[in-house]
């Protein structure tokens, strides 16, 4: 019996469960000098917003144990650029695409997801609601459950039902399940969990923060227990709403650790930095192992850490 590794986030369907993570590949030109991009199950854009962005002042990146910060504050060309663009390269290769999108404002999402509505090739939009190295914190709309709903429906009522939502959540939350439910509510189509989280490093020597902007986002292994324990919380809330798993998986092993808990795609990130291959190991050891202990499909093994708790 031939392995079944096929998956579905919403109505998208996808060859296999390994993406990039928004943010670390940009729209893929980069990775494709290493390996062939159809071979993703999607690549996930570098989150796009309305106008071009420089980002946030240098130094943006610091390394700490097990990970690293970034605060690069979204740096980017704005939607038209992108649409002119990247959007053209990607379909001409014929990759796999989820575009990520974030706003200042309910009303950028809303513009953001009118723009989008009209794109072919496109598989589904990430809504990100919950970027943690931005200068104005009252951006992070995911940390609160009224502005989560809010940003999630101005992308409902602007999309229709042509593309399927992602929502991207945020760990810093006293309660992830609340803020899961009320973006399924509002219209969101799948979750995915988790963006980094909002950490801090302080050189030493200089006796002042590393990065500019001070804070920043943790990525990293130093994140999956967060990963895991937010994914195996909502899709115990939740288990019926697809999750694209994320947060510090480095090989097979680690991806089938937020499979179990409930993922059913899983996106690599800050790995991609120290071996631009990683999604494709990923991809091969997750398989193996996923056939390894008899299972006959990807979905057998989805939330199977739930299942196997209760016998």
């Amino acid at each position: 019996m031939s392995f079944d590794y096929t998956t579905s986030l919403g109505a998208a369907k996808f060859e296999n469960p390994i993406f990039t993570a928004s943010g670390c590949a940009s729209s893929g030109k980069e990775l494709s000098q290493f390996f062939d991009l159809r071979e993703l199950g999607a690549l996930v854009t570098k989150s796009i917003m309305i106008k071009p962005r420089s980002g946030r002042a240098t130094p943006r990146m610091a390394e700490t144990a097990s990970g690293m910060l970034n605060s690069i504050g979204l740096q980017g060309p704005g939607i038209d650029i992108f649409l002119e663009k990247d959007i053209p390269w990607l379909q001409e290769q014929g990759v796999s695409t989820v575009v990520s999108i974030a706003g200042e404002s309910v009303d950028d999402y809303g513009i953001l997801a009118r723009k989008m509505r009209s794109v072919t090739g496109v598989k589904a939009l990430e809504v990100n609601i919950s970027c943690p190295n931005v200068e104005n914190r009252g951006m992070v709309f995911a940390c609160n459950p009224v502005t989560a709903r809010a940003a999630i429906e101005a992308v409902r009522r602007n999309i229709g039902g042509e593309l399927p939502i992602i929502a991207k959540l945020s760990p810093d939350v006293t309660n992830i399940v609340e803020i899961a439910e009320e973006v399924v509510a509002a219209g969101a189509d799948a979750l995915a969990l988790i963006n980094t989280v909002l950490g801090m490093v302080i050189d030493t020597n200089t006796m002042r923060p590393k990065l500019a902007g001070k804070t920043g986002g943790l990525s990293g292994p130093a994140i999956r227990p967060v990963a895991v324990r937010a994914i195996y919380q909502v899709h115990a809330a939740l288990p019926h709403v697809s999750i694209l798993g994320m947060g510090g998986v480095t090989n097979g092993r680690e991806a089938l650790e937020l499979i179990l808990a409930g993922a059913s795609a899983v996106s690599i990130g800050t790995a991609n930095f120290g071996n631009p291959t990683a999604t494709m190991l990923v991809k091969s050891e997750l398989q193996e192992l996923l056939i390894a202990k008899g299972f006959n499909s990807l979905q057998e093994a989805v939330g199977y850490a739930h299942r196997a708790e209760s016998q």
